[in-house]
């Protein structure tokens, strides 16, 4: 990246139908974009809001959140996080209620 410290990670992530992946935070900012299925996002202090394939999320830096699979397919999208070089990517945030 063209921002000193700073870089930018790819992941695909898959959530089986009915999982849940639990609360946690990023230290940079987070754009999602749903490769397949439908996924259901909350962030902290928002209510649910589900997306399917060809939508896009962006989660801020530090702002608590979760994801579920409430369909009968596999779900997964593709995350593209902008982080400080050397911070943690992902850190848990059991201060949130888990679903």
């Amino acid at each position: 990246m063209s921002i000193a410290n700073w870089e930018t990670v790819q992941a695909r992530i898959e959530i089986a139908p009915g999982a849940t992946a639990l609360w946690h935070r990023h230290s940079g900012e987070e754009v999602i974009y749903v490769i397949e299925g439908m996924l259901e996002y909350q962030l902290e202090g928002k209510s649910p809001a589900t997306y399917k394939a060809g939508e896009v999320l962006f989660i801020p830096a530090g702002v608590a959140h979760q994801a579920y699979n409430p369909g009968r397919a596999n779900g997964a999208e593709l995350a593209t996080y902008i982080v400080e070089k050397g911070k943690p990517l992902v850190q848990p945030a059991p201060d949130v209620e888990q679903r």
